[in-house]
């Protein structure tokens, strides 16, 4: 690993002169609320950025490094492609990350790259989006965009491991065994995932229309259960995630209104595979069933304030009465946002409220600009759950997380 690193960076240090270097290195930390008060992390990340180009063509290149005690160093291409430019068509080839959509903090159309959620929710939203090997085409119409994006082999999202704090696994009261040989989706012409978007600018707004013939993400949770006795008794299951086709087609929108920004995305998705109760009660059937996820979200002003509201909502369409999920899962976002001290001094109070298990995640942050380029972030990410929710019923996806209450602090100098 370090010699991979060394022999980059002594390529990148012979072609300097024809490079532009940028980036950051991060120290982050932080320590569980509760309990005997545990680091949840202690992360050093040095973040490299590498460009350059001559004529109609130009690079672009992100290393990244992640260290924490104990562990071997994280080295990572995050992205690194090449860009094609002509009259009025743009071609990028390489590892990319692809950004889509107007909502914040959710995925509806903004589904190209994948995620990873080693922590959940946590990371900054560039850093839970991952890259794909994509060949991603830009055609320039005057004021609209088609975009296409073809991608020859499918990346799954990263989930957090058993062992971590931010693991959520089903619980059985019997033995589970784990079967990983039908995860992996062959990579086969058969097996790509393909993109459109066209967008374009209005008078009065802007929008971006989609469609995807693509694998889902996250996979599902194929559980096959062993009974034994008369009457039957459940006595062990088999876990094997896989992953399975979908459809999808959406749009995005926003606009000015009354000094007010407007904004709405929406996605109808086919094909999903949803958790489901068997005859006997046991949650071990898959019914597919199609999907509509959509948001509707307002950004204003209130003096020196900025605030950022919005409503996102997944309806399953045609809902069958043993699935495990509701029907409708209803979920509210909340982000304020003000500066003081000549904009060297920013709080900020991000929220996700799950209206359906009155949940929440509440994030406050207070940054510091010490000087140019060096910044000091101090916050904490509080997790509630309903106290109404008892031993075995499902706390919400924010209130599974209620004891890793936690504070950090990262001490970053951008470059």
């Amino acid at each position: 690993m370090i010699k991979k690193i060394s022999i980059l960076v002594l390529l990148m240090s012979s072609l300097y002169a024809q490079i532009e270097v940028g980036g950051y290195a991060r120290n982050y930390i932080g320590v569980l609320a509760g309990g005997d008060q545990e680091y949840a992390i202690i992360q050093n990340t040095l973040d490299l950025t590498f460009s350059g180009g001559s004529g109609n063509v130009s690079f672009f290149a992100n290393p990244t490094i992640y260290q924490s005690p104990g562990s071997e160093i994280d080295f990572d291409l995050s992205e690194v492609y090449l860009d094609l430019y002509f009259n009025s068509t743009d071609i990028r080839i390489g590892r990319q990350k692809i950004i889509w959509g107007k909502g914040d903090g959710v995925f509806i159309t903004d589904i190209v790259s994948p995620k990873d959620l080693n922590e959940f929710l946590l990371p900054d939203f560039d850093e839970i989006r991952t890259g794909v090997t994509a060949i991603k085409l830009n055609q320039y119409l005057g004021d609209q965009t088609f975009e296409l994006v073809y991608i020859p082999t499918f990346t799954a999202s990263v989930f957090a491991d058993p062992s971590s704090l931010w693991s959520r696994t089903p619980a059985f009261p019997v033995p589970v065994t784990e079967d990983y040989s039908q995860k992996e989706v062959p990579a086969r012409l058969e097996n790509s995932e393909i993109f459109t978007k066209f967008s374009g600018i209005l008078p009065f707004m802007d929008y971006e229309i989609m469609a995807g013939s693509m694998w889902d993400d996250d996979p599902s949770m194929h559980i096959t259960p062993q009974f034994s006795g008369l009457p039957p008794a459940l006595t062990g299951v088999s876990l094997s995630p896989q992953h399975h086709r979908l459809s999808v087609a959406g749009g995005s929108f926003s606009a000015e209104l009354a000094g007010m920004v407007l904004r709405g995305e929406g996605a109808y998705y086919q094909g999903k595979q949803f958790l489901a109760l068997n005859a006997m009660a046991y949650p071990i059937d898959l019914i597919e069933k199609d999907y509509f996820h959509y948001l509707l979200g307002l950004d204003f002003s209130i003096g020196a304030t900025r605030v950022s509201s919005q409503f996102i909502q997944q309806a399953i369409i045609d809902y069958d009465d043993l699935i495990v999920q509701e029907n409708a899962t209803n979920t509210v976002t909340l982000l304020a946002n003000r500066t003081f001290l000549r904009e060297t001094l920013t709080a900020q109070l991000f929220a996700y409220i799950g209206l359906n298990k009155s949940d929440a995640l509440i994030r406050p942050t207070l940054s510091y600009d010490l000087a140019d380029g060096f910044e000091i972030l101090g916050g904490a990410n509080i997790f509630v759950k309903d106290a109404d929710i008892i031993d075995g019923e499902d706390p919400g996806q924010f209130g599974y997380f209620d004891d890793n209450d936690m504070l950090y602090m990262k001490v970053k100098y951008s470059f």
